[in-house]
């Protein structure tokens, strides 16, 4: 059988890459004539190159059973609002419609725990809820949220698609990285003095690439499938690292208020005089909130893999040590 997919330089579409060639796939991707092209290296894949957004995707796609449509723009930043909705929801609804004209038999859609949003009571999520689009915070997440919408009109008239909503990857060929990578990062650099009373849902990036495959093979059209693992607050998460690493975990605790404030001056009144933000505001709202998640429906009705997030940690800190993301490293 031979897949195509959108995003496969990046993080979750590196390691689905390589599982499906594994899995003996005849892999062909679609590569952005910008992007880096390392977490393709030595794979046996076929490179089109193009863009979402290109009308005449749907050459690319012909020949082509399956579509697994990874590829997105992550950004906190308020700036790229217009970006991320052409890339987001524009590049989505165009992908679809050449996969339909293509005649693609089903399509993997990746969309993200972001466009489900997060309970106000604080409960833990699963698929039946939804944020309205006006409590997602960030231009990111209600993207993704319009996004997951365009797939949804997509089955309403007639396209086989199975929807997968990842919690937090965490793992190797983390090449950007993602967020999550970054703070992974600042640990291992020393660079994490406090830390927020925040959580996430965390699971290992080989299992959210299994979950994609499983959602091929058993997906239900027009389902939504959450690919998570463990609720960890981040305290919790530094302390597996500082367990993993031998280093010291921050032991103090920041108050919201104060990443707030000094996000706001940073990108609302600093950037518009030429200074380059070092915290998106965006991001520091999401942290005053707990994102946890429930992934038991893809569990019990694809068979995800729930892979100790412990080992998942360890493999991304030895990633990126390898990789001299953290130089003169000595622990």
């Amino acid at each position: 059988m031979q897949v195509f997919v959108t995003g496969a330089t990046g993080f979750v579409g590196a390691n689905l890459v390589r599982l499906l060639l594994k899995q003996g796939y005849q892999v062909r991707v679609l590569v952005r004539p910008e992007s880096l092209r390392t977490n393709l290296q030595d794979l046996d894949v076929e490179i089109v190159t193009g863009d979402l957004l290109d009308p005449g995707v749907v050459k690319h796609l012909r020949g082509c059973q399956v579509l697994f449509h990874v590829a997105a723009h992550y950004s906190l930043w308020r700036t790229e609002r217009d970006q991320l909705y052409r890339n987001n929801v524009l590049g989505t609804r165009n992908i679809l419609k050449a996969a339909r004209d293509a005649s693609i038999e089903r399509t993997v859609y990746t969309s993200s725990v972001a466009a489900i949003g997060v309970p106000d009571s604080g409960a833990i999520a699963n698929e039946t809820y939804q944020s309205s689009i006006e409590k997602l915070i960030g231009a990111y997440k209600q993207s993704k949220y319009l996004a997951e919408q365009e797939a949804f009109h997509a089955i309403s008239i007639g396209q086989d698609i199975v929807i997968v909503n990842p919690s937090t990857p965490i793992g190797p060929w983390d090449l950007k990285p993602t967020p999550t990578g970054d703070m992974i990062l600042r640990f291992l650099r020393r660079q994490m003095p406090f830390y927020l009373n925040t959580g996430l849902n965390l699971i290992h990036v080989r299992d959210v690439a299994q979950g994609h495959l499983l959602a091929l093979e058993k997906g239900k059209t027009g389902e939504r499938y959450i690919l998570g693992n463990r609720n960890l607050t981040l305290q919790e998460i530094l302390a597996q690292l500082s367990e993993i690493t031998g280093l010291p975990e921050p032991r103090s605790g920041l108050p919201a208020w104060i990443p707030l404030t000094a996000a706001w001056i940073d990108e609302c009144v600093l950037a518009p005089l030429g200074k380059t933000p070092s915290v998106p505001l965006a991001g520091v709202k999401m942290a005053k909130q707990k994102m946890f998640y429930d992934a038991s429906k893809a569990v019990q009705d694809l068979g995800l893999p729930q892979t100790d997030v412990r080992v998942a940690l360890r493999e991304a800190v030895d990633w990126f040590i390898h990789h001299d993301y953290v130089p003169n490293w000595q622990g």
